[in-house]
Formats: C-alpha cells, sequence, structure tokens
C-alpha cells in the first residue's frame, strides 16, 4: 500500500463526543461516547490493517480502523463510519458477522468484525494513518500491534473461525401466528414477513454470551436468515440478506432439509415455528427452537 505523509494532529473537536476520557487509573481514551473498529475479514483469511501515525495514541503500531464514535451514534454505525472515512473501503460489500465489546464503565471499545469478498481496494484516507495493508491471519502478531488489539486478537481469531449462526424461519407457521388477515393475500404477508426478516439480517441479533476468563464478551452476532415459502406464499419477492426456500411439498421437509444440510457443515441453527411435530424433528438434528412470538417481538423492536 502506499505510504500517507500525514500533515500532523488533527484539528480541535469536532463532534461533541470527540475528546478523552481518563479512567482513576491513570489510563486516557479517545471518544466520550467511546470508541470502536472494524475488523475486515477477506476470503483467503487475510486482515486489513491500519498502520497508525506516530503523533497519535500508540503511535506507530498497528490495528484496526476506526475510531471515536459520534454522539448517539451505534457502535456498528461508528465502526462502518470511520472504517470508511479512513479506508475509503466499500462498505456495501461487507457482511456483519459479530460484535465484541471492551467495557471500562466510562468508556467502552467495539469490534465489529465483517465479512469481504475480497482482500478489496482500499486507499489510506486520513491524516491518523501511515499506511493500510491486507495482512495473512498467520502473519499479524510479526508486526508492532496495537495493545489494545494485541491482546484480543487471538479471541477475535477464534470467533472468526466458527460458522455464522443460521435462523431457518418456518415463515407459515409465523404468519400464521398473529390473526392480522394474512389469509386474505397469503403472498403479501409473506412479502411483510421477509422485508422485516431482511431488516433483522441487517441489524443482527443482540446476544448476552458469557465470555470465558480474560475474554471480551460478544454482544451482537448476524445470522444467516432462511425463510420457508409453502403454497400461495412461494410466489412472495426475494428480499435482501434472507435466503428464501419456495418448498416444491410441504414446508415441514423443506426446513428439515435444510437444518440437515446446516448440521452436516456444523452450522449453530435455530429453527422459529410452534409447530410441535416439526419442533422435534429438528430437535433430532441439534438445531434450538424459537417461537414465533419471540421473532415477532425481535422484529417488532428493531428500528422503524
Amino acid at each position: 500500500m502506499p505510504d500517507a505523509t500525514p500533515p500532523g494532529p488533527p484539528p480541535g473537536p469536532r463532534d461533541p463526543a470527540d475528546g478523552w476520557v481518563d479512567l482513576p487509573d491513570g489510563r486516557r481514551f479517545w471518544g466520550r461516547a467511546g470508541a470502536a473498529g472494524l475488523l475486515v475479514l477477506a476470503p483467503g483469511g487475510e486482515v486489513l490493517l491500519q498502520h497508525r501515525v506516530g503523533w497519535s495514541h500508540f503511535g506507530d503500531t498497528w490495528g484496526l480502523p476506526g475510531g471515536a464514535r459520534h454522539q448517539g451514534e451505534s457502535a456498528v454505525d461508528g465502526a462502518l463510519r470511520e472504517a470508511h472515512e479512513e479506508t475509503r473501503i466499500d462498505l456495501a460489500a461487507l457482511r456483519p458477522r459479530f460484535a465484541v465489546r471492551l467495557d471500562l464503565d466510562v468508556w467502552s471499545y467495539t469490534t465489529v468484525a465483517v465479512a469481504a469478498p475480497s482482500a478489496l481496494e482500499v486507499a489510506v484516507n486520513d491524516r491518523e494513518s501511515n499506511g493500510l495493508r491486507w495482512v495473512p491471519a498467520d502473519r499479524v502478531e510479526e508486526l508492532p500491534l496495537h495493545p489494545g488489539f494485541a491482546a484480543s486478537w487471538a479471541q477475535l481469531q477464534r470467533e472468526a473461525a466458527v460458522a455464522d449462526p443460521l435462523l431457518v424461519v418456518d415463515a407459515a407457521n409465523v404468519v400464521g401466528s398473529r390473526p392480522d388477515g394474512w389469509w386474505r393475500d397469503r403472498a403479501g404477508a409473506a412479502d411483510r414477513l421477509l422485508q422485516r426478516l431482511a431488516a433483522l439480517a441487517s441489524a443482527g441479533l443482540a446476544v448476552e454470551e458469557p465470555a470465558e476468563a480474560g475474554a471480551l464478551p460478544v454482544v451482537r452476532r448476524w445470522p444467516e436468515v432462511c425463510a420457508v415459502l409453502e403454497g400461495a406464499a412461494r410466489t412472495a419477492s426475494d428480499a435482501a440478506g434472507v435466503e428464501v426456500l419456495r418448498a416444491r411439498a410441504d414446508g415441514d421437509s423443506a426446513v428439515v432439509e435444510r437444518v440437515r444440510a446446516a448440521a452436516a457443515e456444523g452450522r449453530r441453527t435455530t429453527v422459529v415455528t410452534a409447530d410441535r411435530g416439526l419442533g422435534e424433528r429438528v430437535e433430532a438434528l441439534g438445531a434450538a427452537l424459537m417461537g414465533p412470538g419471540a421473532l415477532l417481538a425481535v422484529l417488532d423492536d428493531l428500528p422503524g
């Protein structure tokens, strides 16, 4: 990657959240609303790293593109915005996978991991970077790393190696759980559900996974979402970010086959259904169950 010649430290605060947070033990961190970074993972195992300029906090080290969150900004939005400002990476090409958080009460740092389709083109675009580089995962520790990134790198590698969870939705069962007139237009009702599932695929699921000693908690995961349609609902349109399976016969068999394929891949799978017989069949394959009401409550809480 070409090097940049930084013109020196940036000017004064540009956002109300710009500024230092001082901890009682003497440590200080930038970003009154916390900070976030983007871990971009390419299929070949490369990781996008940023070489920090000497005058920056922990200068002349390598770490993740990212920075202070804006006031009222989510950690995910902050990580994506900062990474784009610093690297010009194509955000539309990235698929979120998981997020871990370091929480120091008065300050937090969230690492958002995303999958890239390839080692995308990037370019130094701000004064805080000396350079950018796609680094093979097994060569990362050969670089002088930002201490925060160095402390979390082993855990991030473990999480990245785990297949993303799969959410299989028995669409007919979910649609039928609310008497909103869906029977008058089954395809239209399926369309509405698919659009809401697309929003879920984009926003991810907040999780509360207990962390091992010394590890950071995973606070959000982005499952792959699969909706199974049957009967008249099969004419519903596709939805961005959602795998739509149109059952040729009964929907239950299509759900079971999708779960069986995921089990063969070692995927963690959750099936959304209230059908007792279907639930027993997929539980025998190792899947977990979620009721339609629980899913709809999650969808109801999504922004917009």
